[in-house]
């Protein structure tokens, strides 16, 4: 299946889940709930002005860091249009929606002091597009915290040639599952130093890397 394909699914699935995606009634997407609370905990002592939100959703990651950390910028990056109506319709103080492609980032160069990305990763089919992209947005020293799946090596064979596909199967855009030596390369490629890599309980990876502040 190609690039085209993978996202047009993803459009199709998170139109639907849009509408449930705030409830208590949001199925599988309840998980990505749990994710909240550790990407909150990386910046609670961080001195950050703009924080772009990749793969947003209905903006519930936005919407607790403006709560908790006021007086920040916020931007919200989604692919569905449907997903950043909602979010734009939450009104959040100074928080901004978008539509656009987390492998295209529609951002100039050195935006950003934060970038986060929560469980939206595994929908890409260009990670290292994804990287770079966060590299060129991220200011010298800024700081990127991506929390997704992983797995141990032979569940994460299942996860990406049984699990994935038959997803693709019922309509879902995922792609793939990456293992912590796969996302330290991609971190590599782009520049960006990783300070915390893990892979933690429920198959979650979490990565902090930063942009080196020296970067001539």
């Amino acid at each position: 299946m190609d690039n085209t394909r993978y996202k047009e699914l993803s459009i199709k699935e998170f139109t639907k889940a849009a509408e449930v995606y705030d409830s208590g009634h949001a199925g599988i997407y309840e998980m990505c709930k749990d994710d909240y609370p550790p990407i909150l905990e990386e910046l609670k002592e961080d001195d950050f002005e703009d924080l772009l939100d990749v793969g947003c959703g209905t903006g519930p990651m936005v919407e607790l860091l403006a709560s908790e950390l006021p007086g920040r910028r916020y931007t919200g990056l989604d692919l569905t249009p449907r997903m950043i109506e909602v979010a734009s319709a939450k009104d959040i103080e100074s928080a901004r929606f978008v539509v656009g492609d987390a492998e295209d980032l529609p951002f100039d160069d050195e935006s950003f002091d934060v970038v986060i990305c929560a469980n939206s990763f595994h929908h890409y089919p260009s990670p290292q597009a994804f990287f770079d992209g966060v590299a060129r947005v991220l200011r010298p020293g800024g700081k990127l915290v991506l929390r997704d799946y992983t797995a141990p090596a032979p569940i994460l064979w299942l996860m990406n040639h049984t699990e994935m596909p038959l997803a693709n199967l019922v309509g879902h855009g995922d792609v793939r599952a990456y293992a912590t030596d796969e996302v330290r390369t991609f971190c590599k490629a782009a520049g960006l130093q990783p300070v915390k890599l893990e892979a933690q309980k429920k198959f979650r990876l979490h990565l902090v890397a930063h942009k080196p502040k020296d970067v001539s």
